[in-house]
């Protein structure tokens, strides 16, 4: 019986997954990766692009501290909505270039050529369901970039793809898109609809100022490249110090 991250229990994953864990120096990620692996059957080329785009720390920036630290004990558990979301989103694979031109057509293209690698980077218990999803209203046409349906949380979510800073409009659509989808679609026993807008960037300020309290819409900046490992590291241990020095005084 063994365990790398704390010598408890038998060893579920290859080989070459437990020398890729050994070389994960903070015991709280180690113990995450293993238990994502194991949880989700990760090939190790899967175990390893999860690690070099810095799951963890991304999800761990997206919760409070309590939250970090489940995560490191039980991996990431699904049951709200808010656990689902990531900062940054990060879509290296779809092969765009930073700083070419490109168009939120061409985008959402990319993502659909590569859905199997953008379900991965979702996370768990994603369905696909359509793209440009239309749905009129008053005699107007509307389109939904993305329509998934996630089977652990049991609703609709809705994605809306934004190349450029998001603005208070593309918020206010999104919750059009969300209203319908729970007053029109979403069965009785379903949960409330997820609206999520990945754009290039977004002012948290403008956000909170838009959304109401507790909406079930996000906004994740995307990312086409691999982040800085050592710069997510360095602030999440700020801000892990800083909440628990506020727990101190």
């Amino acid at each position: 019986m063994f365990r790398i991250s704390d010598g408890q229990v038998p060893f579920t994953l290859s080989w070459s997954h437990y020398l890729q864990l050994m070389r994960i120096k903070n015991p709280d990620e180690r113990r995450f990766y293993e238990i994502e692996a194991t949880k989700s059957a990760w090939s190790l080329r899967t175990l390893q692009r999860q690690y070099n785009s810095s799951l963890y720390e991304r999800l761990a920036l997206s919760r409070n501290k309590d939250e970090v630290m489940r995560l490191a004990q039980q991996g990431n558990i699904i049951e709200k909505p808010a656990d689902i979301i990531k900062q940054p989103t990060v879509l290296e694979f779809l092969g765009l270039e930073e700083r070419a031109k490109y168009s939120e057509t061409d985008l959402e293209s990319a993502i659909i050529d590569k859905l199997q690698k953008f379900l991965l980077e979702l996370g768990k218990g994603y369905l696909f369901e359509a793209r440009q999803k239309r749905f009129t209203y008053d005699e107007e046409n509307f389109y939904v970039d993305l329509v998934f349906y996630n089977r652990l949380l049991r609703c609709y979510v809705l994605i809306d793809l934004k190349i450029d800073k998001l603005t208070h409009q593309d918020l206010g659509q999104m919750q059009m898109y969300v209203n319908y989808y729970d007053r029109y679609q979403k069965l009785p026993d379903e949960n409330p609809t997820i609206g999520i807008l990945l754009c290039k960037e977004k002012n948290d300020a403008v956000v909170q100022m838009t959304l109401p309290e507790n909406s079930n819409i996000f906004a994740s900046e995307y990312s086409l490249y691999l982040p800085d490992k050592k710069l997510l590291q360095k602030k999440l241990q700020e801000w892990i110090e800083e909440e628990t020095g506020g727990e101190d005084k």
